[in-house]
Protein backbone atom coordinates (compact mmCIF):
# COMPACT_ATOMS: atom_id res chain seq x y z
CA UNK A 1 0.00 0.00 0.00
CA UNK A 2 1.31 3.41 -0.95
CA UNK A 3 0.23 6.81 0.27
CA UNK A 4 -1.79 8.91 -2.14
CA UNK A 5 0.84 11.63 -1.93
CA UNK A 6 4.53 11.51 -1.05
CA UNK A 7 4.60 14.24 1.58
CA UNK A 8 8.32 13.68 2.12
CA UNK A 9 8.99 14.39 -1.55
CA UNK A 10 6.72 17.41 -1.86
CA UNK A 11 8.35 20.81 -1.30
CA UNK A 12 5.08 22.29 -0.03
CA UNK A 13 4.13 19.41 2.26
CA UNK A 14 7.76 19.18 3.37
CA UNK A 15 7.69 22.81 4.55
CA UNK A 16 4.44 22.25 6.42
CA UNK A 17 5.72 19.05 8.05
CA UNK A 18 8.92 20.84 9.08
CA UNK A 19 6.82 23.36 11.02
CA UNK A 20 4.60 20.63 12.49
CA UNK A 21 7.70 18.75 13.68
CA UNK A 22 9.17 21.96 15.13
CA UNK A 23 5.95 22.55 17.05
CA UNK A 24 6.14 18.99 18.36
CA UNK A 25 9.73 19.54 19.52
CA UNK A 26 8.62 22.64 21.46
CA UNK A 27 6.01 20.54 23.23
CA UNK A 28 8.52 17.81 24.12
CA UNK A 29 10.37 20.39 26.22
CA UNK A 30 7.23 21.53 28.03
CA UNK A 31 6.25 20.71 31.61
CA UNK A 32 3.43 18.44 30.39
CA UNK A 33 4.56 14.89 31.29
CA UNK A 34 5.78 12.90 28.29
CA UNK A 35 3.62 9.91 29.24
CA UNK A 36 0.55 12.15 29.17
CA UNK A 37 1.61 13.55 25.81
CA UNK A 38 1.83 10.08 24.29
CA UNK A 39 -1.51 9.00 25.78
CA UNK A 40 -3.19 12.09 24.31
CA UNK A 41 -1.61 11.50 20.89
CA UNK A 42 -2.75 7.88 20.96
CA UNK A 43 -6.33 8.72 21.97
CA UNK A 44 -6.78 11.43 19.34
CA UNK A 45 -5.27 9.12 16.72
CA UNK A 46 -7.69 6.34 17.72
CA UNK A 47 -10.66 8.68 17.33
CA UNK A 48 -9.41 9.96 13.97
CA UNK A 49 -8.50 6.49 12.67
CA UNK A 50 -4.89 7.44 11.96
CA UNK A 51 -3.01 4.16 11.70
CA UNK A 52 0.31 5.86 10.97
CA UNK A 53 0.16 7.97 14.15
CA UNK A 54 -1.07 5.02 16.23
CA UNK A 55 1.83 2.94 14.98
CA UNK A 56 4.29 5.71 15.80
CA UNK A 57 3.00 6.80 19.19
CA UNK A 58 2.30 3.36 20.64
CA UNK A 59 5.80 2.23 19.66
CA UNK A 60 7.43 5.43 20.96
CA UNK A 61 5.48 5.13 24.22
CA UNK A 62 6.49 1.48 24.64
CA UNK A 63 10.13 2.34 23.92
CA UNK A 64 9.92 5.04 26.60
CA UNK A 65 8.72 2.47 29.15
CA UNK A 66 4.93 2.68 28.88
CA UNK A 67 3.26 -0.61 29.80
CA UNK A 68 1.34 -2.70 27.30
CA UNK A 69 -1.64 -2.75 29.67
CA UNK A 70 -1.95 1.03 29.63
CA UNK A 71 -1.41 1.19 25.87
CA UNK A 72 -4.12 -1.39 25.27
CA UNK A 73 -6.56 0.40 27.55
CA UNK A 74 -6.29 3.94 26.15
CA UNK A 75 -9.42 3.43 24.05
CA UNK A 76 -11.34 2.42 27.19
CA UNK A 77 -9.71 4.85 29.61
CA UNK A 78 -12.97 5.65 31.42
CA UNK A 79 -13.32 2.06 32.62
CA UNK A 80 -9.61 1.39 33.13
CA UNK A 81 -8.04 1.70 36.58
CA UNK A 82 -4.50 2.20 35.28
CA UNK A 83 -4.66 5.95 34.59
CA UNK A 84 -4.21 8.78 37.07
CA UNK A 85 -6.89 11.42 37.58
CA UNK A 86 -4.65 13.92 35.79
CA UNK A 87 -4.25 11.59 32.80
CA UNK A 88 -8.01 11.04 32.72
CA UNK A 89 -8.56 14.80 32.63
CA UNK A 90 -6.09 15.13 29.76
CA UNK A 91 -7.74 12.27 27.86
CA UNK A 92 -11.18 13.83 28.30
CA UNK A 93 -9.90 17.17 27.03
CA UNK A 94 -8.24 15.38 24.10
CA UNK A 95 -11.46 13.57 23.22
CA UNK A 96 -13.59 16.68 23.36
CA UNK A 97 -10.97 18.73 21.50
CA UNK A 98 -10.78 16.08 18.79
CA UNK A 99 -14.55 15.68 18.45
CA UNK A 100 -15.36 19.38 18.07
CA UNK A 101 -17.73 18.67 15.19
CA UNK A 102 -19.72 16.21 17.30
CA UNK A 103 -20.66 18.73 19.98
CA UNK A 104 -22.18 22.14 19.31
CA UNK A 105 -20.50 23.62 22.38
CA UNK A 106 -17.02 22.24 21.76
CA UNK A 107 -15.06 21.54 24.93
CA UNK A 108 -17.24 21.71 28.03
CA UNK A 109 -16.52 23.96 30.97
CA UNK A 110 -16.48 20.84 33.16
CA UNK A 111 -13.74 19.18 31.09
CA UNK A 112 -11.69 22.37 31.14
CA UNK A 113 -12.13 22.89 34.90
CA UNK A 114 -11.18 19.28 35.56
CA UNK A 115 -7.99 19.60 33.51
CA UNK A 116 -7.19 22.89 35.27
CA UNK A 117 -7.25 21.04 38.62
CA UNK A 118 -4.20 19.02 37.55
CA UNK A 119 -2.31 21.22 35.12
CA UNK A 120 -1.02 24.77 35.49
CA UNK A 121 -1.47 27.38 32.78
CA UNK A 122 1.71 26.44 30.88
CA UNK A 123 0.84 22.75 30.98
CA UNK A 124 -2.67 23.55 29.75
CA UNK A 125 -1.16 25.61 26.92
CA UNK A 126 1.00 22.62 26.00
CA UNK A 127 -1.96 20.24 26.25
CA UNK A 128 -4.19 22.38 24.03
CA UNK A 129 -1.36 22.85 21.52
CA UNK A 130 -0.66 19.12 21.52
CA UNK A 131 -4.31 18.28 20.88
CA UNK A 132 -4.40 20.72 17.95
CA UNK A 133 -1.11 19.44 16.55
CA UNK A 134 -1.90 15.71 16.71
CA UNK A 135 -5.24 16.39 15.04
CA UNK A 136 -3.41 18.19 12.22
CA UNK A 137 -0.99 15.27 11.80
CA UNK A 138 -3.90 12.80 11.92
CA UNK A 139 -5.85 14.64 9.27
CA UNK A 140 -2.90 14.87 6.90
CA UNK A 141 -2.10 11.15 7.27
CA UNK A 142 -5.71 9.99 6.97
CA UNK A 143 -6.36 12.13 3.88
CA UNK A 144 -3.32 10.74 2.06
CA UNK A 145 -3.77 7.22 3.48
CA UNK A 146 -0.25 7.07 4.90
CA UNK A 147 0.48 3.36 5.50
CA UNK A 148 1.09 2.11 9.03
CA UNK A 149 3.15 -0.69 10.53
CA UNK A 150 6.74 -0.03 9.54
CA UNK A 151 7.59 2.75 11.98
CA UNK A 152 10.65 2.24 14.16
CA UNK A 153 10.86 4.13 17.51
CA UNK A 154 12.78 7.36 17.12
CA UNK A 155 12.75 7.06 13.33
CA UNK A 156 12.13 10.78 12.82
CA UNK A 157 14.67 11.91 15.39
Amino acid sequence: MDARLNVFGSPTAGKVLKHFVSAGKALEGSALPLATQELVKIRASQINGCGFCLDMHTKDAAAAGETSVRLHLVAAWREATVFTDAERAALELAEQGTRLGDAAGGVTDEAWANAAKYYDEEQLAALVSLIALINAFNRMNVIIQQPAGDYQPGQFG
